[in-house]
């Protein structure tokens, strides 16, 4: 009896105490300590308040196992040989060599007359992670419901590249449409950049630097004004668009050091050069009227990126004489904006594409 009042006491001293500052412990050992000046990193870190945030947010990530079907239905349908018909895998493109797959919508093959419109869809992964088998489903889906070719390329992500880095590659590979658009037989000029996430950041954020001809595309400036001329909307899933508020997201979750963000934006002095809010701010009108149309689409219990980021960029996009398209998604969380686009019998899979059909009639003229 003495042995069982004993050990319950240690149990939940386990429970409560020891298992929360074993998984921060652990994780911050893996991906960072809090390294601000004036900050004693290992005092910090083991502040109960940060544990406790710490440790609910990567509890959080246990949700993720639900989606563990989908993992083996993609993994199995991208390695299926008899899929290829629908797409060109691992097409070479850009500075850094990347790869990217492109999918045709159904019954428009490659030696049709009908140039079909084009999808560039990025994906996310907090700047961190992310490659393009992983949205062969989504890719597949979204050819077929937009009835236009789309394209899923991968970019360098954190360690091996940083956020510029990223945008010169999302601006190669629509060199690439520039150069491909005959020989694959879908319209180089007719282009809607979609995104989710991290992903919806980079869309904003190359389509802004290519607005803006920035030198550090490496990219001719005649050539970026082809581009950003072709491109003709912007659709964001769930994105984040002014770093520094993010970052203060992050703060409050206690996972801004853990997180690859800062790192991937070389430091927190880079957040504003970084975020699509303050470039937008900095543009004149004469290139505000040549930022192309945005459609926002966000689920209002996100709490991975808070609904706040698309609200605030519409009302600034708005402010600014940019169309702007808000849809809110009530109950619907992150991840869901992207797993629910990749097969029809998921719970959000019509209502989502809803809205990017409504947004596609307008900019792409089809849908």
């Amino acid at each position: 009896m003495p042995q069982y009042h004993l050990s319950l006491p240690v149990a939940v001293g386990v429970l409560l105490v020891g298992l929360p500052y074993s998984v921060s412990l652990a994780v911050q050992w893996l991906y960072g300590w809090p390294n601000k000046p004036g900050y004693k990193k290992y005092i910090e870190a083991l502040k109960p308040r940060r544990i406790v945030r710490l440790t609910r947010a990567m509890l959080e990530m246990l949700k993720y196992l639900q989606y563990g079907r989908l993992y083996f239905q993609w993994r199995s349908w991208y390695k299926n040989a008899e899929n290829c018909k629908h797409y060109e895998k691992g097409i070479t493109f850009g500075r850094r060599g990347n790869k990217l797959d492109l999918y045709y919508p159904p019954n428009k093959g490659k030696c049709e007359d009908v140039l079909a419109p084009l999808v560039v869809f990025i994906y996310g992964g907090a700047w961190g992670s992310g490659e393009r088998s992983i949205y062969c489903l989504l890719a597949r889906q979204m050819a077929e419901e937009l009835g236009a070719a789309v394209i899923c390329p991968d970019y360098c992500t954190y360690p091996k590249g940083n956020v510029l880095g990223m945008v010169q590659d999302i601006a190669d590979c629509l060199i690439w449409v520039q150069e491909s658009g005959q020989k694959f037989n879908f319209d180089k000029g007719n282009v809607v950049l979609i995104g989710h996430s991290a992903g919806a950041h980079l869309c904003a954020l190359t389509t802004l630097f290519l607005t803006d001809t920035r030198e550090e595309l490496f990219i001719e400036a005649s050539k970026q004004r082809d581009i950003t001329l072709t491109i003709r909307g912007v659709i964001g899933l769930s994105g984040v668009y002014d770093i520094r508020d993010h970052y203060e997201h992050e703060r409050k979750r206690a996972i801004e050091y853990v997180s690859t963000m800062h790192k991937a934006m070389n430091g927190v002095e880079n957040f504003e050069y970084y975020s699509p809010t303050h470039l937008l701010k900095k543009f004149s009108q004469d290139k505000l009227k040549r930022v192309p149309p945005f459609a926002l689409l966000h689920g209002t219990s996100d709490i991975i990126v808070p609904v706040e980021s698309s609200t605030k960029f519409s009302e600034l996009l708005t402010s600014l004489s940019v169309k702007v398209s808000l849809y809110l998604l009530p109950r619907v969380g992150h991840t869901e904006l992207v797993t629910d686009l990749m097969a029809s019998d998921r719970h959000l899979y019509h209502p989502i594409y809803s809205c990017i059909k409504q947004e596609c009639r307008k900019l792409l003229g089809t849908c």
